[in-house]
């Protein structure tokens, strides 16, 4: 028995977002280039070819951005911030964490764990910051106007460090699914559905969750009895 906890629309977005991000990243390491260095031009021709990758590299940074504004724009029309930091996350994502190794009874959460929040806003801020600089370099090259070399030159030294960023926090976020705890979490983002006595027992400040949670388990003893 299970009740909804991401929309169709968040599911969009998360892998919409997601998607973009895997093929700027890839895209990215092409132009560096290492794709002719490591053979990886031998399979795909295109990862050789600066211009066809750089052309690509935009497409995956169009659609980001698309999604980006999206997702800023569709929640704030609904007034939908469970995901925005709250205060105490630090150190509730601390306990949470702890009680995951140590076994101990963990705080009570609401729709999304403390965690979930402070990796948003890190992975929020970080593509930020891809975006604007790369905005820059794109002023540059497809526009043909020349901007002073110091902004170019740390516009592109944040943007290398963004990608290093981007890539440690991808990892950070697939590593947060190890504890068994954490799966449901990740089955949502597939299926938008999440087991209704998981969210009771560790969701307890979600109150439309809970809500809902109760009825459908309600509904189905009563079926069952």
């Amino acid at each position: 028995m299970k009740i909804y906890r991401q929309s169709l629309q968040n599911r969009i977005i998360h892998w919409g977002v997601a998607i973009s991000t895997f093929g700027l990243i890839l895209t990215g390491i092409f132009q560096m280039p290492v794709a002719k260095r490591y053979g990886v031009a031998n399979i795909w021709e295109w990862s050789g070819e600066y211009f066809e990758g750089l052309v690509l590299h935009y497409i995956f940074a169009i659609g980001l951005i698309f999604f980006g504004v999206y997702h800023i724009v569709y929640h704030s029309l609904k007034k939908e911030f469970d995901i925005i930091p709250k205060k105490g996350d630090i150190k509730n994502s601390y306990l949470v964490i702890k009680s995951m190794i140590t076994k101990d009874q963990e705080p009570p959460n609401q729709k999304y764990l403390p965690e979930q929040r402070l990796a948003y806003i890190a992975i929020a801020f970080t593509l930020f910051i891809l975006v604007f600089t790369g905005l820059i370099k794109t002023y540059k090259n497809l526009l043909g106007f020349d901007i002073a070399n110091w902004a170019y030159f740390w516009a592109a030294q944040l943007h290398n460090l963004g990608m290093i960023l981007i890539i440690i926090l991808i990892i950070a976020h697939l590593a947060a699914f190890i504890p068994k705890i954490n799966r449901f979490l990740l089955i949502s983002m597939f299926s938008g559905k999440v087991d209704a006595k998981y969210t009771l027992k560790r969701h307890q400040l979600w109150k439309e969750g809970i809500k809902e949670a109760n009825k459908i388990l309600k509904n189905g003893k009563s079926k069952n009895e």
